[in-house]
């Protein structure tokens, strides 16, 4: 079946850098889009990154400048590089790829001073 599993989460001070990974499984991981999301403490999840088949990419205006997803066929991972990391970003970090309705546990991500 199809699963996703986050890894690299972390406590870090403003200014910060961290980065995230997820390992798929259970479909063609390069035939697919992949994004991560995110939701904060008392917020609805949110799209945050997007990278496409073609690794054509997409981020939301809030992170432009500072995050970086990749992907990586061969390991049928894709990552999440946040640099300058502000206590706004604090929120629980998950992967997905949009026709399958499995969610994986996600990576928790905190940024406090």
């Amino acid at each position: 079946q199809v699963q996703f599993v986050e890894s690299g989460g972390g406590s870090v001070q403003p200014g910060e850098s961290l980065k995230v990974s997820c390992v798929a499984s259970g479909f063609p991981f390069g035939s697919y889009t992949m994004n991560w999301h995110r939701q904060g403490p008392g917020k609805e999840r949110e799209l945050v990154a997007s990278i496409g088949q073609n690794y054509a990419t997409y981020y939301i205006d809030s992170v432009k400048g500072r995050f970086l997803i990749s992907r990586d066929n061969t390991k049928n991972t894709v990552y999440l590089q946040m640099n300058n990391l502000q206590p706004e970003d604090t929120a629980r970090y998950y992967c997905h790829s949009p026709p399958f309705a499995a969610w994986g546990q996600g990576t928790q991500v905190t940024v406090s001073s």
